[in-house]
């Protein structure tokens, strides 16, 4: 039975910690075989060992296997030495505590159902650990989370799946849970990725600005995962892939960017905040209805979608069972609004929004204000509920509203701050466009290739690839993938293809196909750009690192082009990807970005005293025409109308208009 393999696989965990405390030559012994790459796990295709290159931290500090074995029973198991205590804790029901004996704190909690069986099975197995009870002590579980908080291991993963959160998580052993539902997988998984990041940003240190991150900090950011069964270890890594998420083995090298200095001295200028300056530090936001935010909109209800073909071919049309609608004041009543309240302090830290301030007094007149604040398209027994499960749907609805208004209010009061305090910077060395990935200052921007471990050739031909790296900065033949344009700031430009990934990870086909356009436009138009003006690419990254422009959410276009003459520059944001799935245009922001541009300009050229700037942006479609238009907004749109709005598209195999356009403004 299920509960009988649970208790068994406890019971594994129990008798190794118990061996640890108790039996400290075999646990001397076996921390030395891991130092030294010797732990006997080998890696199937190539006979390494697969712990060999895991404990780098240890070794450069010179420790030897006592000094670690020391240091585990002080830091983790809060003793000297001894055998294990196994404790009931009486005043909480289903959790054994763990101890060493002697000790004074906790070091672990066992969280499990039917703790009798279980204390039976340990009392007679025989391996020497101690069952005791303890009346006093309250909840282990529940106190995980606290600061000061003893319990450095937790066992009994099914209570992980039922919603449980924890930002202690670093390591994972899997026995048997979830081996037949892959939800459940996923699940457990997600409880270990969480991470607060530095200024609650949710973002590990790769994807941050500012100083040099601490040595080893990526050490503390990562997940390990370890399971006893090869099976459930692969059914394990099939789900992660369906995710995603890339699980192989890697060997990572790293890629120093070569950046062109002449470039540099041309002047470009680039929009940046001032040096210091952020906006969840030096403003606050109170979340409350205000008048200059536009409505949310909420869809509720059930939607239904058909497909037919015809003459003018395939036509999709679409039916809802719900009708735009206010929730009344007489149904505002029966909102929880405490737990409303909590429901967005836990959204409000899930986002990272340290500086929004809430009070549960302003919930309400948020919903009170009607179609000035929410749009809700629902069934009417959502806002008039008739029963219990109708009453947790229109909390479902209140919730759902006000997440949403939050994060429209913060973001157009960012959008709004920034746009007071960005002016125009000269590009250099330090902007962070440049200096990804840097581990010490004055240090050139640096890619980190990974490479499969098992495909032996590639790692070897990309290894000399980089060790020779002319190569890499003059053209884009070779097994790494990437495309050579000289009017990109720096070299190489990789590209995401053929199992090599990488940090910052490489352009996606429609940023591939918009860089070849640009290249070979330039190369066969002599009379692209006006007399004495030059063309000059940026890739630009995401949050942390990139010129972003923030309204209902942060949007970071793909590149920044400059074209510029003699004493005036053009500034054009330009981001390629696909439109499925695009938002009418009254509603994306990120297609809308060119109508608020020159007035954003026109503040910052005010603010920096340089008004021979302009700056403009335009979406690349790499969604044919004709996929499109019948989809987007009415349907009725054309090319001229799409190229009105700065919607341009990318269709491969014909001449690239769009560039002309892009060029010419």
């Amino acid at each position: 039975k299920d509960s009988d393999l649970l208790r068994s696989d406890i019971l594994t965990v129990v008798r190794f910690l118990h061996r640890v405390l108790s039996d400290p030559g075999w646990s001397v012994a076996t921390i030395e075989r891991l130092l030294n790459g010797k732990s006997g796990l080998l890696n199937s295709i190539d006979g390494r060992d697969i712990l060999a290159d895991k404990f780098e931290y240890l070794r450069r500090g010179a420790a030897d296997a006592s000094t670690v074995y020391r240091d585990a029973l002080a830091s983790v198991m809060h003793t000297v030495g001894g055998g294990l205590q196994l404790c009931d804790l009486r005043g909480s029901e289903g959790e054994l505590g763990l101890k060493a004996d002697g000790g004074d704190d906790y070091f672990g909690v066992i969280y499990i159902g039917d703790t009798t069986a279980f204390k039976r099975l340990v009392e007679t197995d025989g391996a020497g650990v101690v069952v005791i009870e303890d009346a006093l002590q309250g909840s282990l579980f529940d106190r995980i989370n606290e600061p000061d908080s003893t319990v450095q291991v937790l066992a009994g993963a099914r209570k992980f799946i039922e919603g449980w959160n924890s930002w202690r998580v670093s390591n994972m052993g899997l026995l048997n849970i979830g081996r037949s539902e892959g939800s459940q997988i996923i699940q457990l998984f997600g409880r270990g990725v969480r991470l607060r990041g530095r200024d609650m940003t949710l973002k590990r240190s790769s994807a941050l600005d500012g100083a040099p991150h601490p040595d080893h900090i990526r050490l503390l950011e990562t997940l390990n995962i370890f399971a006893l069964r090869a099976n459930y270890m692969a059914q394990f890594r099939d789900y992660l892939e369906s995710e995603g998420i890339n699980t192989q083995d890697s060997i990572e090298l790293p890629l120093l960017i070569q950046l062109n200095e002449d470039f540099l001295g041309k002047g470009l200028v680039i929009p940046r905040l001032d040096e210091g300056k952020r906006f969840s530090r030096q403003e606050s936001v109170l979340l409350q209805h205000e008048g200059t935010v536009g409505p949310v909109s909420i869809v509720m209800s059930a939607t239904v979608q058909q497909m037919e073909s015809g003459r003018d071919g395939v036509v999709a049309t679409g039916a809802s069972s719900g009708v735009q609608l206010k929730i009344p004041p007489e149904s505002l009543d029966l909102v929880d609004w405490n737990n409303a309240y909590v429901e967005l302090l836990e959204y409000k830290e899930t986002k990272g929004f340290s500086n929004l301030l809430i009070r549960p007094g302003l919930l309400r007149p948020i919903l009170e204000a009607g179609d000035k604040a929410y749009l809700l398209e629902a069934e009417e027994s959502v806002v008039k509920p008739g029963s219990h499960y109708a009453r947790q749907r229109l909390q479902e609805a209140v919730t759902n509203i006000l997440r949403r208004y939050a994060d429209r209010l913060y973001r157009h009061r960012q959008a709004q701050w920034e746009s007071e305090n960005l002016t125009y910077r000269q590009l250099d060395h330090s902007d962070d466009n440049l200096r990804f990935n840097v581990v010490r200052d004055g240090d050139a921007g640096q890619y980190i290739v990974r490479v499969p471990r098992n495909e032996l050739e590639l790692v070897k031909a990309i290894g000399q690839l980089v060790k020779e790296c002319n190569s890499l900065y003059s053209g884009d033949q070779g097994d790494l993938p990437r495309i050579h344009f000289d009017r990109h700031l720096y070299q190489p430009l990789l590209v995401e293809a053929g199992g090599v990934t990488s940090s910052p990870p490489g352009l996606q086909e429609s940023e591939r196909q918009f860089v070849t356009d640009l290249r070979n436009y330039f190369a066969s138009e002599p009379d692209a750009l006006p007399d004495g003006a030059e063309l000059f690419l940026l890739r630009n990254l995401t949050r942390g690192r990139g010129v972003g422009f923030f309204d209902s959410s942060g949007f970071y276009p793909d590149f920044i082009l400059w074209v510029k003459a003699k004493d005036t520059q053009r500034i054009v944001f330009i981001d390629p990807h696909g439109m499925r799935q695009a938002e009418a245009y009254a509603h994306d922001e990120r297609a809308r970005l060119h109508e608020r541009l020159p007035e954003l300009g026109r503040a910052i050229a005010s603010r920096s005293g340089n008004p021979n700037v302009q700056l403009d942006s335009f979406i690349v479609s790499a969604t044919s025409y004709e996929d499109l238009w019948r989809r987007y907004d009415d349907g009725t749109w054309t090319r001229d109308d799409f190229a009105a709005k700065h919607i341009l598209f990318q269709e491969p195999g014909q001449t690239p208009d769009y560039i002309k356009q892009i060029l010419k403004g």
